[in-house]
């Protein structure tokens, strides 16, 4: 089920990305992070990211790509992450951040 949600999340991402949009970009994270970025994500290990500042947001998300940054959520945010540019985390960061 995790994997398939996983899957579902990064497919949600790559159709999105077109759009080149920080709100249709984030309809990817709702599922896990809720509406308005105010929920802890499954697992109970993450931050509530609209608690979060814009860099705070990029410097996560480039971490996870990079393998640098998550802990336990690690594994679980790489998929869904992984084909965002930098343009596309910062539009996220800029819809959903403080």
């Amino acid at each position: 089920m995790k994997s398939t949600l996983t899957y579902l999340a990064a497919l949600a991402v790559v159709t999105t990305a077109a759009f080149g949009d920080g709100a249709a970009l984030y309809q990817a994270c709702v599922q896990c992070h809720g509406a308005q970025g105010e929920k802890v994500a499954p697992g109970g290990n993450s931050k509530v990211i609209n608690t979060l500042s814009k860099d705070a947001i990029v410097a996560a998300v480039k971490g996870y790509q990079a393998g640098t940054y998550g802990g336990k959520t690690k594994a679980l945010m790489a998929a869904p992450v992984k084909e965002l540019d930098d343009a596309q985390i910062r539009e996220i960061a800029d819809y959903i951040g403080q």
